[in-house]
């Protein structure tokens, strides 16, 4: 329910990559309070409105992903996080931190150098290597499970299962070309391999719903990217950026298949052609795991007030057009 005593709230837009995050700035101590698990669950059951009001029409669109900034949970971090979209509300985000950090830079917040953020699924560090570019290690990454089949329209699809900070389906097999022209018959293709992993009763570790489709192919071009990705993200539309946490996912599997050695640099490339330079190192912790490490560039695109007016019909955002 909104409080009307919060009438403006404060944000900046970034883009990663081409995909935005739009980064929430001092909102209301009382949602903000706790540490960044207990403010998505509070978000999530009681308070969902500064969700869907932020991001959804008539003041955004369903391709943009939300950041709430909140007080730092850990004494040694900058800030906490917690990541949401059109639909509900993410573990981790690797464009998004991306470009929180570029965020915070741009208004004073956070200096050029070491970082570190709360996040819902763990805390990550990264570092601010300029006004616009950043790199993170993420949360361990790991493989869960290999060559999983699915029949879809009279043919085979074969993937592997892997979190990266949300659960993916990663495709290598798929007959497709990774190529702009073909968005929608990509999404739509991504579509139908979501629809019949919920069908099949197919999930990540604890029946976790994998809620990212990632289709894998050739770079546009071998002497920038050595692949490229597709991304269909759990609110139906694609990811403009080569994706942080799929990325992440896409190591563990490579980790696992020996694919890539450790602290070899792997340079992803989006599906309109942005690039994650991307590297892991061994999960000291567990032997099963690894750390990846994210870098990409970020930029400023707005900075204002979204301001909510109780009389409005729409104050609270248009969840379905």
């Amino acid at each position: 329910m909104l409080d009307v005593n919060c009438r403006q709230l404060r944000f900046i837009d970034t883009h990663t990559g081409g995909e935005p995050t739009r980064v929430l700035i001092d909102a209301p101590t009382e949602l903000c309070s706790g540490s960044p698990e207990e403010v998505r669950q509070r978000l999530a059951d009681q308070q969902d409105w500064l969700r869907q009001a932020c991001i959804l029409p008539p003041r955004g669109n369903e391709i943009i992903v939300g950041a709430i900034v909140t007080p730092a949970w850990r004494p040694s971090s900058d800030a906490g996080v917690v990541f949401f979209n059109n639909v509900g509300y993410l573990g981790m985000c690797g464009h998004g931190t991306i470009g929180v950090a570029v965020a915070l830079h741009g208004i004073g917040r956070l200096p050029l150098g070491p970082f570190q953020f709360d996040t819902p699924v763990g805390m990550v560090r990264g570092e601010l290597l300029s006004a616009a570019r950043a790199s993170f290690e993420n949360v361990p990454a790991r493989l869960y499970q290999t060559d999983v089949t699915l029949r879809i329209e009279g043919r085979e699809i074969t993937g592997h299962i892997a979190w990266g900070g949300n659960w993916f389906f990663l495709v290598e097999q798929h007959g497709e070309e990774l190529e702009p022209a073909r968005i929608p018959r990509l999404t739509a293709l991504c579509q139908r391999i979501a629809e019949e992993l919920r069908r099949s009763g197919i999930t990540g570790e604890g029946n976790a719903w994998i809620d990212h489709i990632e289709l894998l192919g050739p770079p546009s071009d071998p002497a920038r990217a050595d692949s490229r990705n597709f991304v269909l993200c759990p609110g139906g539309e694609f990811d403009r950026s080569p994706c942080g946490t799929g990325t992440s996912a896409k190591l563990a599997w490579m980790a696992a298949s020996g694919l890539l050695p450790p602290h070899t640099p792997m340079r992803q490339e989006s599906i309109i052609g942005s690039i994650f330079t991307a590297s892991y190192r061994p999960c000291d912790d567990n032997p099963h795991a690894i750390v990846p490490t994210i870098e990409g560039e970020a930029y400023l695109t707005a900075e204002g007030k979204l301001v909510f007016d109780p009389e409005d019909p729409f104050c609270l955002g248009i969840a379905h057009e």
